[in-house]
């Protein structure tokens, strides 16, 4: 089953983005986390449950080298889109045979102990697209 997990939102300043989504949503994050593979400090809420797509805020590290070029180019905002699939390895050997370009064509660590792997935008529309699994 595919269902939207998240909105990645790119931040300068994690900190600060919490406690204006903590006002916007009226909640508090479930989790915030450094995922040291993506380089990157993220916060999620959850405003309407464990079953709902999430807000995910992304501050990256310094040396995360995409998420500062498009902090710079675009400034803070919408990153990507997340889908939750079944099986992220096996949904991206189907994408590649259909000549979809991916940026990772494995599946790496995500937040929350997820399995995660992102489709090119120039195949998906101009959306960033990150696959996830539980």
């Amino acid at each position: 089953m595919t269902r939207v997990s998240h909105l990645g939102i790119a931040v300068r300043d994690l900190e600060k983005a919490v406690e204006v989504y903590k006002i916007i949503l009226g909640c508090e994050p479930v989790t915030i986390e450094h995922v040291s593979d993506q380089k990157v400090r993220v916060a999620i809420f959850r405003p309407a449950g464990e079953e709902s797509a999430a807000i995910e805020l992304i501050c990256p590290d310094p040396d995360n080298k995409s998420i500062q070029a498009f902090l710079e180019n675009r400034g803070e905002g919408m990153h990507h889109l997340s889908l939750h699939v079944d099986d992220v390895a096996s949904r991206l050997d189907t994408l590649k045979q259909k000549g979809y370009r991916l940026i990772d064509e494995k599946p790496r660590p995500g937040a929350e102990g997820k399995k995660i792997a992102f489709v090119h935008p120039k195949s998906t529309g101009g959306v960033l697209l990150e696959l996830e699994q539980d």
